[in-house]
């Protein structure tokens, strides 16, 4: 899974959120390392929603201007849970290999 993808599921499983509450919680959550466009993060959510991942939630107007939001399906939960795990024993083995690079450290 890329990073961009990882980071929108992560977002939205805080709750359901609209296109721009999801450009600015992917960009807090990556310490501003990723900054997505609106063309970016729609495609995205297009394909996710192809792939039963993320679903629409609800839409309102705001200012004369559709929001839509958008939120996490069980698919999508399944999903987030299996790549943590992955990076999570990704960054275990890197940590054990840096840790027997520095001698005298616990």
């Amino acid at each position: 899974m890329r990073e961009p993808t990882f980071l929108i599921l992560t977002a939205l499983a805080g709750g359901p959120r609209h296109g721009y509450g999801l450009i600015r919680e992917v960009t807090a959550l990556s310490a501003q390392r990723v900054t997505l466009l609106p063309g970016t993060l729609y495609a995205a959510l297009d394909r996710l929603h192809a792939q039963g991942l993320v679903a629409p939630d609800r839409e309102e107007t705001v200012d004369g201007r559709l929001r839509r939001y958008y939120r996490l399906t069980p698919d999508g939960i399944r999903a987030l849970d299996v790549e943590t795990a992955r990076l999570r024993q990704l960054a275990t083995a890197a940590e054990s290999r840096l840790r027997a690079l520095r001698p005298g450290t616990a």
